[in-house]
């Protein structure tokens, strides 16, 4: 994620992501747009009614970009801020959070193998006092507020720097053979099988033990050169790559290995988890491949040896997200011939845009246009392969910068929607809720009861509900997002106050039932109100 932050700058430089820079992007809270710059081009805006649509932001914990603000807060501020977080994101109709629980080998859970993370408590392998569970308490926030929570795993990285104080029981130092140095950072060596063997161990211990709803890589798999220094692996090479022609097949065969396995392995731990990347913007270009974009930036297969396209043809991965982080007109990588090329290549699985909102308040070609990140949301909505967004980063939206969080509220995400379906995952619906009946309250409050749905044929009865409201007169219509009142990820549920009705106004209520993977069933029976 933060080796390409700054890649408009210099596509493929790999200066290392500072904490300066980043506050200097997220301090700003205020803009003067001076420029006449127009937008690239007119794009009409779609229905803001999206009932299906994936909404995520990236919560980064390395350096205490997002949350913490700083290691070794007391846990209840620790926990106060993840929930102004949490408050902020729901309030603009955001549906997932990438949460990031593994940033260096490290870990913001207790059940698991690794060391506490020293961005959580200030050092390493301290666990947080009085003790709390920060995964546990993020998964359970973000269910309340009816927020996806993907679990965010660096898979390879071991030391953010070589000058890190590494805790004694951390993996690096109970087997150093497994790793190498590279670019002032310490690495897995993605080509050892017993490293691949412990990462996949090191996140089913997370798929096993954690109620989350995704596993998430970001863009980390072999580092990139660097001064053209060869990365040290030329004795694991010789020891495992007998069967490739070359050192580089051989490590896009590694880190293939590593995602084969981890997909099969999740599956098979609970078949409701998803998986999903988000590689860099560019996967190849088109002079480096017929079949690559036309873009002339890095590459994510070439330098990175991950070969996403390949995970998503053959069905390794759930979700692909790109981190499109250039604007419209891009003279190396333009974002609709990225979004273009990603669409065409996703192989029916989703395709969620990564959008720099960090970026908006930049003086650069496209960014001066505040409205590069709206049009950007038009766009990829135009696109019927694309299936939603994902913002990096938390700070950015929650500063407002460019008043992206207000376009969000107020236009785009002014209604809730649904995650979309998998339906490779999940084709079968819950049947609907029982008995849906209705008592009126004085001052304006219409309280609605149900019971739970049979069992449907997959043994599922309901993961959480939808309630929609629609005026006497009118159709029930359950694609029409702006008639949904709440959507709920509490299987619990029973009942629901509506507080918010005018006096002498009718009302007629169904209330569908979700299950896991989102798949929503019939509606209830309808019921009708009038307010007093």
């Amino acid at each position: 994620m933060f080796k390409y932050i700054f890649a408009h700058l210099n596509f493929m430089s790999k200066s290392i992501f500072t904490a300066i820079l980043f506050v200097f992007f997220v301090s700003v809270t205020s803009f003067v747009n001076t420029t006449s710059e127009p937008p690239f081009r007119r794009i009409e805006s779609p229905e803001i009614s999206q009932k299906r649509e994936f909404r995520g932001v990236w919560v980064a914990t390395v350096a205490n970009i997002d949350w913490p603000s700083k290691g070794g807060l007391s846990s209840d501020t620790q926990r106060q801020e993840l929930l102004d977080i949490l408050d902020a994101h729901q309030r603009s109709g955001l549906n997932a959070v990438m949460f990031q629980v593994r940033p260096s080998a490290d870990a913001f859970y207790s059940k698991g193998r690794e060391v506490w993370s020293k961005w959580l408590t200030g050092e390493q392998g301290n666990a947080p006092y009085p003790f709390y569970d920060p995964l546990e308490f993020a998964i359970n926030e973000a269910h309340k507020r009816g927020l996806e929570l993907h679990a965010w795993f660096n898979p390879y990285r071991a030391a953010f720097s070589l000058s890190d104080k590494v805790h004694p029981n951390h993996i690096s130092r109970q087997k150093p053979e497994w790793f190498f140095n590279y670019a002032g950072k310490k690495l897995f060596n993605p080509g050892l099988p017993e490293v691949r063997a412990y990462i996949v161990q090191v996140i089913l211990d997370v798929v096993k033990n954690y109620d989350i709803d995704g596993v998430h890589f970001d863009d980390y798999f072999y580092p990139g050169q660097e001064g053209g220094r060869a990365i040290p692996d030329t004795e694991s090479y010789i020891l495992y790559g007998r069967d490739y022609k070359n050192i580089k097949e051989w490590r896009i065969s590694n880190v293939d290995t590593l995602i084969h396995t981890l997909s099969d392995s999740i599956r098979i731990a609970k078949k409701h988890v998803k998986f999903g990347i988000s590689p860099f913007g560019i996967w190849k270009n088109i002079s480096q491949d017929p079949e690559g974009s036309v873009t002339n930036g890095g590459s994510s297969y070439l330098e990175m040896y991950a070969d996403t396209r390949k995970w998503l043809r053959n069905g390794w991965i759930d979700y692909i997200n790109p981190q499109i982080y250039w604007p419209f007109q891009h003279r190396l990588a333009a974002f609709e011939n990225l979004l273009d090329w990603w669409g065409n290549n996703s192989y029916g699985r989703h395709l969620y845009i990564g959008q720099a909102v960090y970026r908006s308040m930049e003086n650069v070609q496209g960014f001066r246009n505040r409205s590069e990140l709206p049009n950007q949301v038009r766009a990829l909505r135009s696109n019927p392969r694309v299936q939603g967004s994902v913002y990096f980063s938390s700070k950015s939206l929650t500063k407002n910068l460019a008043g992206f969080q207000d376009s969000l509220r107020n236009n785009f995400y002014r209604y809730p929607a649904l995650p979309p379906q998998m339906l490779w995952k999940d084709d079968i619906p819950p049947h609907s809720p029982l008995d849906l009946s209705v008592f009126i309250k004085p001052f304006n409050n219409i309280q609605l009861n149900w019971k739970e749905p049979m069992k449907a044929r997959d043994g599922e009865t309901a993961y959480g509900y939808v309630i929609y409201r629609f005026n006497a007169d009118e159709q029930i219509n359950l694609s029409d997002a702006s008639k949904i009142l709440k959507i709920s990820y509490d299987k619990t549920l029973r009942s629901y106050n509506d507080t918010h009705t005018q006096k002498g106004s009718s009302y007629q209520y169904v209330v569908t039932a979700i299950d896991r993977l989102k798949n929503e069933s019939l509606p209830s029976n309808i019921v009708t109100a009038q307010s007093f």
